[in-house]
């Protein structure tokens, strides 16, 4: 008997390298440079722990829950950012929350937990939705005029325009006509092994192939020296001022609380990198809605229901809506937003039978363990139901880390959560996207894991 069961999806993804070919230092460092997420063997999608050895440099590929809990969360005092991890990414956040550390990082921290907080996620839900809703008026047209669109540059678009309004009230000072074509450009000239880097060579070393994104940096800078000169103003003429992130990251100035140097690498931090990972993680989830006929039914009938019905204020959306968040949450698993966090051990320290000496690199790749054989069923297929409500529970927490776990987990983990069901629920209502012939696109990891070719697909009108 033939069996007849429609296969799941299978996105496109690079083929792990076998176990017996060894690369040479040449094709290792060139496949850094071009797409780290090709650099992956069979090891690293079968073997808990893996002990290697690049350049001197130890270090130490975890796939194992247990361990990964043990380093981010139970001992997570032992271990600091990856030391080319933090050549990489700060010459583009310097002391933003991402890259900083010690008390830097706790001052930050502290003062952008108060933004953040359920109550006030929940009232940046009616922004959100608001700025979807004016953005989904492109897709009237471009199902009216049958035009292609390149979904990608898209979501980057309206994920910019909902931090806009909801963190800066709006009033982000851009001076580009294309901000989604220098987001990608920053990320793209900036947010790269170097093989520098590799040499852990100091940071006043000129990095010759980031040299193209020194005019982009300086242009992203200068917006925020506007941004913030123009809401101090404000502050300082006695009038309305907005209640927003920005306000209370400007208010933290002072001995006490931020440096304005500190608060501008983390106004460039959210602009930069903040909306970039959500905008990813939404482009490949239409992609992959796309190719999945009956996931997209599933996720048509949950949505029009929900709209046919007495629809709550949209910060509920995300309670109400499991299977579209179930899609979402898939597809960062198989493209995770950030697809490797980076740690060096402080001290040594042993896990079980895994000793780990002072120095060595724990490296937990996102992209790998959301795709480990022994973590997962068909893990290279796009499955949603595997988060669905009554399964979700099979789940380690520890297998699964779009966000990042511990105490440096993403702060705006829920903001995001939310930002993309609302956006998903009101454009799956009245369009439906359609990847065209030249829509073949391969995941490179550049700062967040970019589909490169875009997605350029048609939308047509549902209602």
């Amino acid at each position: 008997m033939i069996d007849m069961t429609p296969q799941p999806f299978t996105p496109p993804a690079p083929v792990p390298r076998a176990r017996a070919k060894i690369p040479s230092l040449f094709e290792i460092v060139r496949t850094l440079m071009r797409n780290p997420l090709e650099m992956w063997g069979e090891p690293s999608y079968e073997d808990s722990v893996i002990h290697t050895r690049f350049l001197n440099e130890r270090t130490l590929i975890v796939n194992d829950p247990g361990l990964i809990r043990h380093v981010l969360v139970d001992n997570a005092r032992n271990y600091r950012m990856g030391t080319i991890r933090q050549l990489i990414l700060r010459p583009i956040l310097r002391d933003g929350l991402l890259t900083a550390e010690g008390e830097v990082w706790k001052r930050s921290r502290k003062a952008m937990a108060p933004v953040f907080t359920p109550r006030h996620i929940d009232g940046f839900a009616g922004t959100m939705r608001a700025c979807t809703e004016a953005y989904a008026e492109h897709y009237v047209q471009a199902a009216h005029a049958g035009t292609t669109r390149d979904i990608s540059r898209d979501m980057t678009e309206l994920t910019f325009d909902i931090l806009s309004q909801t963190l800066f009230s709006g009033e982000i000072v851009t001076s580009t006509g294309d901000f989604a074509a220098d987001v990608q450009r920053l990320l793209y000239t900036m947010g790269h092994v170097d093989p520098i880097d590799l040499l852990k060579a100091p940071p006043w070393i000129p990095r010759v192939t980031r040299m193209k994104g020194i005019r982009v940096m300086a242009l992203f800078r200068g917006i925020v020296d506007q941004t913030m000169e123009k809401r101090r103003q404000k502050i300082h003429s006695g009038g309305a001022v907005p209640d927003d992130f920005l306000t209370l990251l400007l208010r933290q100035e002072g001995p006490d609380g931020l440096t304005r140097e500190e608060i501008k690498d983390n106004i460039i931090t959210f602009i930069g990198a903040g909306h970039e990972t959500t905008a990813r993680a939404l482009g490949w989830t239409l992609y992959c809605l796309a190719n999945s006929a009956p996931d997209l039914e599933i996720l048509e009938k949950e949505i029009d229901a929900f709209f046919d019905g007495s629809v709550p204020e949209p910060q509920h959306w995300l309670d109400r809506l499991p299977m579209t968040r179930a899609a979402f949450e898939e597809a960062m698993r198989l493209y995770p937003p950030a697809p490797s966090i980076n740690r060096a051990a402080i001290a040594d320290d042993r896990y079980g039978e895994v000793e780990i000496k002072a120095g060595v690199t724990v490296l937990v790749m996102p992209w790998t363990l959301h795709r480990h054989r022994r973590l997962w069923d068909q893990p290279e297929a796009f499955i949603p139901s595997r988060f669905w409500p009554e399964n979700r529970g099979a789940i380690d927490k520890f297998q699964y880390l779009p966000f990042g776990a511990g105490p440096r987990i993403c702060i705006g983990a829920s903001f995001a959560l939310q930002e993309a069901v609302i956006a998903l629920a009101l454009l799956l209502h009245r369009f439906r996207f359609t990847c065209t012939a030249e829509c073949k696109p391969w995941p490179v990891q550049k700062l967040t894991v970019q589909p490169a070719g875009g997605l350029p697909m048609t939308v047509s009108a549902r209602r």
